[in-house]
């Protein structure tokens, strides 16, 4: 099935990564009358796009994306979903302009931090005219506002392990290492890594289950965006997996930067948040006691 229209600034085209962020952007674009074209990533992409202009390319190549955005017209760029590895270097293939700036492209898209490789990415895309633009721009009912989302609300411990971790993650994002900490108890007990934040909610389960952790203390998971980050990519995102996941790991709940985060599918999400009583709200890094208050 496809639509007539494209606007004037050109087709918009979905880069869809795994998960189901590329779906809820893809399906707002629709909403709002546009014509999206699906670039699935290679052995990256979990959907299924039958319903949509698509096509598959792998993740380094390059040609083949700029070829398939003049085909179909595209002026914007969405870039959304997980990547779960980096590309070998026998998997590039440049087009002429990156060439021209081999060795650095080259080289920062194989080994540079998530979020120097995603402002690379970006920078190649738009050098030849196009413009990239935000999830959140397209999907905007997916950011997550300032304060509690569900019924529950998190307690005064709740809001210390909120800011302990928020000042974990914080430090973690300046480091372009990931955007995700958990506190208990005032104590930061993991950081987010190459895992993800599913994972590293797995590995405070173990701890729990090992007694590492007191089964007395429920703790927090924070998802910030790294201060440097360009926001029209990899902004944080929760769904209803990560609200099982904290309970699984026995937390409180769970806070996100309001603004600069989203959350999927936000009815779900706070159905199964309420159902196991655990907190999700929205926090400011611009606001006194990151607006916990």
């Amino acid at each position: 099935m496809a639509l007539s229209g494209d606007t004037a600034a050109g087709r918009l085209a979905i880069i869809a990564g795994g998960g189901l962020l590329p779906s809820y952007v893809a399906e707002a674009a629709r909403a709002a009358g546009e014509n999206p074209v699906i670039v699935a990533l290679k052995d990256e992409s979990d959907r299924r796009w039958e319903d949509y202009d698509h096509a598959v390319i792998g993740i380094g190549d390059f040609a083949a994306l700029d070829g398939l955005l003049s085909r179909y017209g595209v002026g914007r760029v969405v870039m959304s979903g997980s990547v779960a590895r980096r590309p070998e270097w026998r998997e590039v293939r440049p087009t002429l302009r990156i060439l021209m700036k081999v060795p650095a492209a080259i080289r920062t898209l194989l080994s540079g931090g998530d979020d120097t490789v995603l402002q690379m990415v970006i920078r190649l895309i738009e050098g030849n005219g196009r413009r990239v633009v935000g999830a959140h721009e397209i999907a905007p009912d997916l950011l997550a506002s300032v304060g509690p989302l569900g019924a529950t609300t998190p307690s005064e411990e709740d809001r210390r392990d909120i800011r302990r971790a928020a000042e974990a993650a914080d430090m973690l994002g300046r480091l372009d290492v990931g955007q995700g900490a958990i506190s208990i108890g005032g104590r930061v007990v993991a950081l987010e890594g190459l895992e993800g934040t599913d994972e590293m909610l797995d590995r405070v389960a173990g701890l729990r289950a090992a007694g590492r952790i007191s089964p007395r203390r429920r703790g927090a998971l924070v998802k910030l965006c790294k201060p440097q980050q360009d926001i029209r990519a990899d902004l944080p995102a929760i769904g209803v997996s990560t609200i099982l996941n904290a309970k699984k790991a026995g937390l409180g709940g769970i806070a996100v930067e309001a603004g600069r985060s989203l959350v999927l599918d936000r009815p779900a999400v706070i159905k199964a948040a309420d159902e196991a009583g655990l907190f999700v709200c929205g926090i400011d890094r611009g606001l006194p006691a990151w607006g916990l208050e």
